[in-house]
């Protein structure tokens, strides 16, 4: 069942695209930050990021108040496939 969840949760435009965002970020990247890089509420980015804190894609690294949001190996690895599906597309 969380499979299939997490996978619903993928292959949906806006989570492919804020994962590959991440990956490909030069600096540091917060949920605000995300939100206006797809172009997506802060609310709705927040709610995907927790799903996919919860499948072990996302990190979020706390500095002073701001959550800072980190690739894990395994949402960098994610990230590469998702980017190399859509060049094959």
């Amino acid at each position: 069942m969380r499979n299939k969840v997490i996978f619903d949760v993928f292959f949906r435009e806006k989570p492919a695209m804020m994962l590959v965002e991440l990956k490909n970020a030069s600096a540091n990247v917060y949920a605000s930050v995300l939100a206006k890089q797809i172009d997506c509420t802060y609310s709705h980015v927040v709610k995907i990021l927790q799903e996919m804190q919860k499948a072990d894609l996302i990190n979020f690294k706390k500095e002073g108040r701001l959550k800072l949001l980190e690739l894990t190996k395994k949402g960098k690895d994610v990230a590469s496939n998702i980017e190399n599906i859509k060049t094959m597309l």
